[in-house]
């Protein structure tokens, strides 16, 4: 090997042993970052199963990004409770800005969040009730809302009554 390619094989040794050592530096960097950012540094976390339970979902959604958000929350608690029909019911009370997203006439603008709602009660104790009186407010009959849902009289009075039979209220 002459000089100049001798040189340059050492330089690149000396070069990849370099990156192999900032590397890891650079990839910890903004967890040190972080940490200084931390006063009380980071939380602990407690592991814990849950017992299912009956939950009641007071939805007025204004949009369709709204109602994921909340088809999220549904879901993920339909999963802790393992799906279970027997011990648990989650019964989600669509009232206000939310219904228009049930409506049938608006499926091509919701189609999306609607068919996750609806996939839902087909994976767990999960059911979807509409206000009557706040849908017939807004020109909806039990006939213009989806079918997986069904129309109860009033929305406070359905979430009152369903507390009563021990419902937990989530909003």
């Amino acid at each position: 090997m002459n000089g100049g390619a001798e040189r340059r094989a050492r330089h690149g040794r000396r070069s990849l042993v370099g990156l192999l050592f900032v590397a890891p530096l650079a990839l910890f960097a903004p967890l040190a970052a972080a940490r200084r950012n931390a006063p009380w540094g980071g939380a602990d976390e407690i592991e814990r199963r849950y017992t299912p339970a009956k939950a009641v979902y007071d939805v007025d959604a204004p949009d369709a990004t709204a109602l994921a958000r909340v088809l999220d929350r549904v879901s993920y608690l339909n999963k802790v409770y393992e799906a279970n029909p027997f011990e648990a019911s989650i019964v989600v009370v669509v009232h206000g800005d939310a219904i228009p997203l049930f409506g049938i006439r608006d499926l091509d603008r919701y189609r999306e969040v609607m068919e996750r709602a609806q996939s839902l009660t087909q994976s767990g104790p999960i059911e979807f009730r509409v206000c009557r009186a706040d849908a017939a407010m807004r020109g909806y009959a039990a006939s213009d809302i989806h079918g997986f849902a069904r129309l109860v009289p009033m929305a406070d009075a359905e979430i009152v009554r369903l507390q009563g039979e021990g419902y937990a209220y989530m909003r």
